[in-house]
């Protein structure tokens, strides 16, 4: 399980300083549109690897016009263990990390906490490109297998250095060898986890009792279909050098997959439902990620709501909330006033965020 229970934030986008101390009780935000409600769980989702959920640069986080870097530091009750989580960047360098006050990696991170989330820009997400996808596919895996941080980042750095080679026309086959080993190493580990994990969200959401529509998921290859081992991608890769030559990038793997979704009672693709319909697609893989992360490891995640109420009707709203209570998740979500969380009753803790000449203000009713 996974509960922040105080959260400190210093110079952290539109915050000069922030103390909270929290329960383990879902934490709904409240305030004016620019209140700065989303900087809040934007502080939260840097507790996980990766640049959160904005996919923002550590300088863009700084508080302005100060300028002085930006420090978070979290207090996490976890499964086995408390954890103090401190992230810092000073002068808006890349972020440092540390774990009860030593130094670390972030993807060490994923070995301790898991963190999902929705955002507003997600709402598109089954009807644009597949980076975005993928994305979202990555952070469902990386909760299921934390050692999928590890093989993106050895596969992302060997094909960066195939794609030099490409863009400078080197033809010598022994210069791409390693490279190619190491793709299709770290590769085949890549496609494995993602399959393993589509198939334990399926298996969840057809078990549950909800009342969000189940999404059928499938992964797609770009071209073909998906290598099945280490020997297929290697194959593939060295196939496809020619054609990856004449564009000056690597043109099949993992980084092109795609994770296709349909409305399975209805048949009906993701892509061609309503808002509303592709809305509650997304919430119910998040639901059931966090069951399949309870039955599995009994690790619960921290799930990040961002404007949540927009596209789910008041049955809906208050279908989630129930689930969010009945699976004892630490769900932190947002919304411009408090009575768009009235079915929680006492069941949740409130946070009322203010603006005050550019500084946001918390307080706790």
């Amino acid at each position: 399980m996974s509960f922040v229970t105080s959260l400190n934030l210093s110079h952290f986008r539109s915050y000069k300083h922030v103390h909270l101390k929290l329960d383990k009780r879902p934490v709904a935000i409240f305030g004016a549109n620019g209140s700065g409600k989303t900087n809040i769980i934007e502080a939260i989702s840097l507790f996980s690897p990766g640049r959160g959920m904005r996919r923002a640069s550590a300088e863009a986080m700084m508080r302005r016009p100060e300028s002085l870097g930006w420090k978070i530091t979290g207090e996490l009750e976890t499964t086995d263990r408390t954890l103090e989580i401190e992230s810092v960047s000073e002068n808006g360098t890349s972020r440092q990390v540390k774990i009860d006050g030593k130094p670390t990696s972030q993807v060490e991170l994923a070995k301790h906490t898991r963190v999902l989330w929705l955002i507003p820009s997600m709402d598109r997400l089954w009807t644009e490109g597949a980076e975005s996808r993928r994305r979202f596919l990555d952070r469902i895996v990386l909760s299921f297998f934390p050692k999928h941080a590890e093989h993106s980042l050895s596969y992302e750095k060997a094909m960066r250095e195939r794609n030099r080679l490409l863009k400078e026309q080197v033809l010598d086959a022994h210069w791409y060898a390693a490279l190619e080993n190491q793709m299709a190493k770290s590769g085949t580990a890549i496609d494995r986890a993602r399959i393993k994990a589509v198939d334990r969200i399926s298996q969840a959401q057809a078990n549950a009792s909800t009342q969000f529509p189940i999404a059928k998921l499938e992964l797609r290859q770009r071209e073909g279909t998906l290598p099945e081992t280490e020997a297929d991608l290697l194959t593939a890769f060295a196939e496809s050098r020619f054609r990856d030559l004449a564009v000056g990038r690597t043109m099949v793997g993992p980084h092109k997959t795609d994770m296709y979704g349909a409305y399975a009672a209805k048949g009906v693709p993701a892509s061609d439902c309503s808002t509303g319909e592709q809305k509650a697609l997304l919430v119910s893989i998040i639901l059931a990620n966090a069951r399949a992360l309870a039955q599995d490891q009994g690790a619960k995640p921290l799930i990040l709501l961002d404007e949540i109420s927009a596209h789910l009707d008041t049955d809906r709203r208050g279908a989630l909330y129930k689930e969010i209570c009945d699976l004892n998740l630490q769900a932190w979500m947002t919304g411009t006033e408090p009575e768009l969380f009235s079915e929680f009753g006492n069941k949740a803790q409130f946070l009322y965020v203010t603006d005050q000449d550019g500084t946001s203000i918390i307080s706790q009713p």
